[in-house]
Order: C-alpha cells, then sequence, then structure tokens
C-alpha cells in the first residue's frame, strides 16, 4: 500500500511527488503521458533545445529534474480507468498489462482540457483544438503546411501563435474576444499591479508575434469552417480566409471526469462557466481519501499548480501522521503566499476572456456531439421534450456515451438543454460519468481482477 497515489505529473502532480517523498511518504505516480510534464511542459526535456518552445518550457526543467530524482514510483503511459475511494483501491491499464493498487490518500492532478465550442464546419479534416498543435509542436516538431489560421481568444492563443512563428508558421489570428482591457481592469483592482508581471509577460507575447509577421484581425464573430473533404476556408461576419489547418481555441476548463465520477461535490464556476470540484485550501475534498491539485480543481496556471500540489502533499502528510500541526503551517504559509500571489491576476483573466454565451450554443445544423453525430438542433429539442441535463440525454440521443464518454459533448450539451429549457446552466445537473473513464479492453479488465485477487491471497 502506497501513503500517497498521485494521478497526474503536470506541475501540480510533480511538485506534490517531491514534497511528499521528502517527507517520507511513498508515492506512486501514474500518468497517461510517456514522460513527465504535463501539458504546459510537455516532452520538455526532449524539446529543452528547440528554439520555438524553449524558452517556455525552461522554466519547468528543474521541477521535472526533482521529480526524477525524487525516488517516486513513476508509472508512465499509464491510465486509471477505476477507483475506489473508500478502499483507496486504484485500477490502472497500461501497455504491458493493468495492475491494482491501494493508497492512503488519493490526489488528482488532472489538470485541465480545453473548452469544447463547436462552430459549423469543426467536424471538417484540418479543423482541431489549438492544444493538439500544440502537442504536435513540443512533441515532434511538427508544423501545419499550408494556410494556417488559429481562432479564438485567451492567453494560449498567443503563446502558440508565436511558437508557431518561431517555427516558420506564423499563422493568422482571428481573435473572439468579447471582453474590454479597460472593463476587466477595472474588475481586477488592485490585483492588476499585484500580477503585473504576468500581464507583462503576456504583453510581451503579443508583441512578440506582431514582430514575427503574424496578423492579427479582432471582434471576429460568426465563425465557421468551410470545405468538402477537409477544411478549404475559414469565414467570419464580414470577412474569410483560406486555411488548410484551422486551430479553434476557446479557453480551459478543469478536467473533471474523475472527480465527477467519484462523486466529489462540485461549485459552478460563473466566471468561466463550467464545473470545477469544491476543496479546501490544502486541496481536501467532500471525500475524506481524496484531494485535488492544479488546473483540475480550477484554472490558475502552472506556478498555482505547483503550490496547490505542494500543499496538498504536505496536508496529507500531516493527515498521515508525518507531519506535526506546527510543522504543518510553518510549511504551507510560504506556498500559500505563493499560490496567492500567481493567482492575482486571474480575475483580470477571467473577466477579459470570459466566453461569449453565443459561443457555447451553436446553431442548431452544428455538430454538438462528434461521437455520436447528434446536432445541436436535435440537442434542443430533447431539451423540449423533457431532457433536463446530460445524464437524461444519453436516452433520447446516446450524447455521452462514444468514446469520450462526455468530456467533449457534456459542456456543449448542457449550455444547449440551459438554453433550450430558459434556465442557468449551473441549473443543469451535470453529468456524472462512471467508469471505466476510459476505453478499457476486455483483457485489461480481467488481468485487473486477476491483480486485485493475487493482492487479496
Amino acid at each position: 500500500m502506497f501513503d500517497l497515489a498521485i494521478i497526474g505529473v503536470g506541475p501540480a502532480g510533480m511538485a506534490a511527488a517531491v514534497e511528499a517523498c521528502a517527507l517520507g511518504l511513498s508515492v506512486l505516480v501514474a500518468d497517461e503521458n510517456a514522460a513527465p510534464g504535463g501539458q504546459v511542459f510537455r516532452a520538455a526535456e526532449a524539446a529543452a533545445s528547440d528554439p520555438a518552445v524553449a524558452p517556455d518550457i525552461a522554466p519547468g526543467l528543474p521541477l521535472i529534474a526533482a521529480f526524477r530524482a525524487s525516488g517516486a514510483d513513476y508509472r508512465p503511459a499509464t491510465t486509471l480507468w477505476h477507483c475506489d475511494p473508500e478502499e483507496g483501491v486504484l485500477s490502472l491499464s497500461a501497455a504491458d498489462g493493468a495492475d491494482a493498487v491501494t493508497a492512503r490518500r488519493i490526489l488528482l492532478a488532472t489538470g485541465a482540457q480545453e473548452r469544447p465550442v463547436p462552430i459549423p464546419g469543426w467536424t471538417l479534416p484540418g479543423v482541431m483544438g489549438a492544444g493538439a498543435a500544440q502537442i504536435l509542436l513540443k512533441s515532434a516538431g511538427i508544423v501545419p503546411a499550408g494556410p494556417l489560421v488559429l481562432a479564438g481568444q485567451g492567453p494560449l492563443i498567443w503563446l502558440l501563435a508565436v511558437q508557431l512563428a518561431r517555427a516558420g508558421a506564423p499563422p493568422l489570428v482571428l481573435e473572439t474576444r468579447r471582453g474590454s482591457p479597460l472593463a476587466a481592469a477595472m474588475q481586477a483592482g488592485f490585483d492588476l499591479w499585484r500580477g503585473r508581471a504576468m500581464l507583462a509577460k503576456g504583453l510581451a507575447l503579443i508583441a512578440e508575434a506582431r514582430r514575427l509577421g503574424v496578423k492579427v484581425v479582432t471582434g471576429v464573430r460568426g465563425l465557421r469552417a468551410e470545405g468538402g473533404t477537409q477544411v478549404e476556408r475559414v469565414s467570419w461576419d464580414g470577412g474569410s480566409a483560406p486555411c488548410d489547418t484551422l486551430l479553434v481555441h476557446e479557453g480551459v476548463i478543469p478536467a473533471t471526469q474523475i472527480s465527477r465520477a467519484l462523486g466529489l461535490d462540485h461549485a459552478w464556476d460563473a466566471p468561466q462557466r463550467c464545473w470545477r470540484p469544491v476543496v479546501d485550501a490544502f486541496g481536501a475534498s467532500s471525500l475524506d481519501r481524496v484531494a485535488v491539485a492544479g488546473d483540475g480543481a480550477g484554472i490558475g496556471g502552472w506556478q498555482v499548480a505547483e503550490a496547490s500540489g505542494r500543499l496538498a502533499a504536505l496536508d496529507a502528510a500531516r493527515r498521515l501522521g508525518r507531519l506535526s500541526e506546527d510543522a504543518f503551517g510553518a510549511r504551507v504559509s510560504g506556498w500559500l503566499g505563493q499560490r496567492a500571489q500567481a493567482l492575482a491576476l486571474r480575475p483580470f483573466l477571467d473577466a477579459l476572456y470570459a466566453p461569449a454565451p453565443d459561443l457555447l450554443t451553436p446553431p442548431d445544423d452544428t455538430i454538438a456531439c462528434r461521437c455520436e453525430e447528434v446536432t445541436a438542433g436535435a440537442v434542443r429539442a430533447a431539451a423540449r421534450m423533457g431532457a433536463t441535463g446530460p445524464n437524461q440525454l444519453k436516452a433520447y440521443l446516446r450524447c455521452g456515451m462514444g468514446p469520450c464518454q462526455g468530456r467533449i459533448c457534456a459542456p456543449v450539451t448542457t449550455a444547449l438543454i440551459a438554453e433550450a429549457r430558459g434556465v442557468a446552466p449551473e441549473d443543469v445537473p451535470p453529468l456524472r460519468p462512471r467508469a471505466p473513464y476510459k476505453p478499457i479492453s476486455v483483457g485489461m479488465l480481467a488481468a485487473t481482477a486477476e491483480s486485485m485477487q493475487q493482492g487479496r491471497e
């Protein structure tokens, strides 16, 4: 049995493992990727000399090195597909087989996912999320060929635009932002000054993008992808441009597939229009054994994720009797301060890049559920017939029952149901996923059962 099992090896998971191991806890870390870093520092070790991404991943290299040296039982390319939080049993699958382990504490550090925002034509080949393009760039140095368009809003838009431009593929940026910088600054108040270093970094990225030849169209509305067998053109109200690759991005939201499947309490994040787990200052959730750290508990960025991972590890050590209350109080104060400092700019960003309601409720003929090819119009019709949420929608249209298991369609169908029924999105009961959290073969299932039986003998 492990003292602490961590799911995810981004900044939060790595920081938690380093802190927990230093305190003498036995730590298991499982992650779906082949190397540590998460999304923000993906393939950082391999890409450290790549001029397109090196400046942006360099801050993660010391943390990755510390994690490698921590002594944690690290299992890359491993998926958690089921968890029993009462018994602390985690079912894991990997290419070489399946396993079941137990842990006294469980930390979910699963990070964020891109907000799915269907637009007309988004199922055409050549249309993908901006995050997918960044994965290709960091992992393999691949950039799209031909006319490239990056559409949406948020800090990642500018970071990716700069990285692509450094790699010789400057995109056309179609910015869909509706928020006013002045109004956002007024809403942020003094926190804007506290977050001035991060704000300066963002402004520097925008300036670099323009120096590298990135052209920008602001105030874009009515975005749509057009083409026959693949995307050929992107159009918007009042304009269009040739396009072989369209990258769409409207911010990120917490990845809550596992936390919702476990039945953790969640709260509606009004500024970002999404659900997030309810956690205390140290990541503890509504289930005694389970904690959540990093962007999976609320979007904050990698510095916030690192601090929250450290705090969750310290809390685990205290709960397991490895850290006295006095020692705990002395150790957490610095990380609480660092997290508060890193969150200072968040109110400004949330106000500036708040998703517009119409972006979340596409036209009737737009595909809302890609797995089952269900249109937004069909979802609206089902809502008018009585589907009160994405759980009930399964019986009407099978939305959420495909390979994505609702990760992509649930936020969209929730917004559509709310619109059709005339209620607020937070009043629509959220999707309750079930295990397996990711598709698993029958052979893997049998191997996990065998592993669990051997563990009892």
